[in-house]
């Protein structure tokens, strides 16, 4: 599997290969990767999902939150310890809009990812509503390459066509940043169209493509169905290359949830995550 990933010079070809060996598509998004263990159990089609983790994945979605809410997440992908990710969210409800803070970490020691941002999401009408999100990136390698400091934005749109029905819009990285002059190397542009349909109360669907401008069309596909009414059970598909994902979460006293789950590669095998919410009163 080609993965085309160059950082500061020549000298890191090699480096960048085997580490792309490791890769599945889902990680390919230099810059970005999806956060929380709902998102992951869907399949990562999470664009049209209006949840506090839609902070890294569509700030228009944040407009829903009404009560100060954090969020933590962890996922290991492969089992490898040099690929676990780390992601925090605070959605703050303000008298017009949301504001919102987060953070995502990937790797370890001799290859590290960091994101930060600010985001601001507000509704535009009953039917429209919409998000923007600047962040700050740092890939950092062990001694004596050094590290490398990039700015991006993003930003969502979210449409209710009906109570039950939402499609929605996001673009990371609009600016196409450049991380080093060498073979203009440039955090990638993600750009995300999803749709989420409740048919009841116990049960919504969501599809999403995602097309990173480098790598080819992916297709994402998720079901949540909720048999009691604290209980969720999810499970969800995504394409090239194929990922199989499932997931359970359980929400504590309205104010504490806690969603576990798995995805699993056809080659690569388990990657087991989890995620905890907390609402302030």
């Amino acid at each position: 599997m080609s993965y085309k990933v160059s950082f500061f010079g020549t000298q890191f070809k090699l480096f960048c290969t085997i580490l792309g060996l490791l890769y599945s598509q889902s990680l390919i998004a230099q810059g970005w990767l999806p956060m929380g263990s709902r998102s992951h159990a869907l399949g990562n089609a999470s664009v049209a999902i209006s949840d506090v983790w839609a902070y890294h994945h569509n700030p228009a979605n944040l407009v829903g939150i009404e009560k100060i809410t954090v969020g933590l997440s962890y996922e290991n992908r492969f089992l490898l310890k040099e690929l676990q990710s780390q992601g925090l969210v605070v959605a703050l409800p303000l008298k017009k809009g949301v504001l919102s803070v987060g953070a995502q970490s990937f790797g370890f020691k001799n290859f590290r990812t960091f994101r930060t941002g600010l985001g601001y999401s507000m509704k535009l009408s009953n039917f429209l509503s919409a998000g923007v999100q600047l962040n700050y990136h740092q890939v950092r390698l062990s001694e004596p390459y050094g590290r490398k400091n990039a700015l991006t934005a993003e930003m969502g749109l979210q449409a209710r066509v009906s109570e039950n029905w939402h499609i929605a819009f996001s673009v990371f990285n609009i600016s196409r940043t450049q991380l080093a002059e060498f073979g203009e190397d440039r955090l990638s542009t993600l750009m995300r169209l999803g749709t989420l349909y409740k048919f009841s109360e116990k049960v919504f669907v969501v599809a999403e493509l995602e097309k990173n401008i480098e790598f080819p069309l992916r297709f994402k596909t998720g079901i949540e169905y909720r048999p009691m009414q604290k209980l969720f059970l999810r499970g969800g598909l995504s394409t090239t290359p194929i990922e199989l994902t499932a997931g359970i979460g359980y929400r504590f006293k309205e104010k504490f949830s806690l969603d576990m789950g798995c995805a699993y590669h056809q080659l690569l095998g388990w990657s087991p995550n989890f995620s905890f919410v907390y609402q302030v009163k």
